[in-house]
């Protein structure tokens, strides 16, 4: 049968077979088409699947400055809300949709597709695009929750495809100073880190705004725009951003930062799966001695601690503590107290010294006992967000398993079980709240304890009702094989 994978297969088969034939000819490339020209044979077709707020700039980036074809384009709302208009402009010749499973069982050429879209979405739109033989590059978190990293890790690596997720600082150059100073030991074995957000920027521990269709406006795909969560009528405010503080959408605090400061600590130190996890959360008053509650939704602040195991590059276990909602950590011993603490960081603590950095990595600095502080390299950065996409780009050309492909920052191997540490933290918040009826027929909550996790079965091994927040349940026609 004659399928889109060996449609895709034949045409890049083609595409090598007449490059080397033409290199029997050897014409200058700007003869045949001017200076910098870059001909068909060696560009990729792409497409975005949310095309405006983020996306805009993730296809801008992975057309690397037009040189790729961008031949699709597909967003649910067809207003300039959320910036389409701008991507649709600057891709005038890309075919829209509004509806990724059409654009992608129609645009039969499509060689890589950038998914940003509200991270509900991400495993349906990534595992559909995989299943196509597609090439992936997908914003943080990768996914919702850790079923989904798990199956679209596993899935990646099955299919030989490319894939990177949309967390750029993981190609910020100043990281690689970080891991220079953990590989030569200078801080000692790290027992302790501390990372810290001042998300979330929107509503969030409030209760949710109430459904109406009659404030749906008519340019936005609702259908669409739900996904996999639970039927219901359009929810003014959902759409374009503030779906992050969601449960059925979004993932918080975490899910918009994590992937970007634990990624720090997670790549320097080698860590891998957690062996527990357990949160406080932020309480909600508007009457005496009877907190709010809104299970629909994320806390208004969290902080959520996790244990990892000694690792090959630190001889010593660690418990990684996260804050979120605007609280920051204390001042460690060895960083001056006049050194102010910004509003997203890293402290990697060791018996020797500290390193920090600010978000994404940036300006890492190292403080030992006694000595000046040592700040990174500057390192100038030329390319938008670090040329993330661009290298994903080129790692696709370069096929599964090259060496481009090998020296991405954050492919599936990498950020899959990255964004499950992260989204460990969810597990915890959303345990926190968990009531059981007790043998005196009061309510008590069960959940306000350290979950021990199994990494590799992904369970919580002492609460099962905690194990519901490992996955989701997914409206009908959008499961997941």
């Amino acid at each position: 049968m004659f399928s889109k994978k060996n449609s895709s297969i034949k045409r890049r088969s083609f595409i090598k077979k007449s490059l080397a034939a033409s290199s029997l000819f050897i014409v200058p490339r700007h003869v045949l088409g001017g200076v910098g020209y870059t001909p068909p044979s060696d560009q990729l077709a792409i497409a975005a699947i949310g095309a405006g707020g983020k996306g805009s700039s993730d296809i801008r980036n992975a057309s690397v400055k037009g040189i790729e074809r961008v031949i699709a384009l597909c967003d649910v709302d067809t207003s300039n809300r959320n910036g389409i208009g701008k991507t649709r402009k600057r891709f005038s010749d890309a075919k829209f949709y509004d509806n990724f499973k059409s654009m992608l069982d129609k645009e039969k050429d499509i060689d890589a597709v950038t998914i940003s879209t509200p991270d509900h979405t991400h495993a349906s739109a990534a595992s559909y695009a995989m299943e196509r033989g597609i090439h992936i590059y997908v914003q943080k978190p990768l996914t919702h929750n850790i079923y989904e990293a798990r199956l679209l890790t596993e899935m990646a690596r099955e299919k030989k495809l490319v894939t990177q997720m949309g967390n750029q600082g993981a190609s910020n150059p100043d990281q690689l100073q970080i891991q220079k100073w953990v590989n030569e030991g200078l801080i000692g074995a790290i027992s302790k880190v501390e990372v810290w957000t001042n998300r979330p920027i929107w509503p969030q521990g409030v209760a949710m705004p109430k459904p109406d269709n009659s404030l749906k406006p008519d340019s936005l795909n609702w259908d669409q725009w739900l996904g996999p969560a639970s039927e219901t009528q359009y929810i003014p405010q959902m759409h374009p951003f503030s779906w992050r503080g969601w449960w059925d959408f979004g993932t918080g605090a975490l899910g918009d930062m994590g992937c970007h400061l634990i990624d720090i600590p997670f790549k320097a130190l080698s860590l891998k799966y957690p062996t527990d996890v357990e949160c406080s959360v932020g309480s909600i008053y508007k009457k005496m001695w009877s907190p709010e509650f809104y299970p629909k939704g994320c806390p208004p602040s969290s902080s959520v601690s996790i244990h990892f195991d000694a690792t090959k590059k630190n001889n010593s276990s660690i418990q990684m503590t996260w804050s979120d909602g605007g609280i920051k950590p204390f001042h460690p011993d060895l960083l001056p107290a006049d050194v102010s603490i910004e509003s997203n960081g890293v402290f990697m603590i060791g018996k020797k010294g500290l390193i920090t950095c600010d978000a994404y990595g940036n300006n890492p600095r190292l403080y030992l006992k006694g000595e000046p502080v040592i700040e990174g390299e500057k390192v100038k950065i030329t390319e938008s967000e670090n040329g993330h996409q661009r290298k994903w780009i080129d790692a696709c050309k370069a096929g599964f398993n090259s060496i481009e492909h090998k020296s991405l920052t954050s492919s599936f191997d990498y950020s899959g079980p990255l964004t499950e540490t992260v989204l460990m933290g969810n597990i915890a918040i959303r345990s926190y709240m968990l009531q059981k009826e007790n043998s005196r027929g009061k309510k008590e909550f069960i959940g306000r304890k350290k979950l021990l996790w199994d990494g590799e079965k992904m369970k919580i091994n002492n609460l099962e009702e905690a194990n519901q927040f490992v996955g989701r349940e997914y409206r009908k026609g959008w499961e997941l094989s």
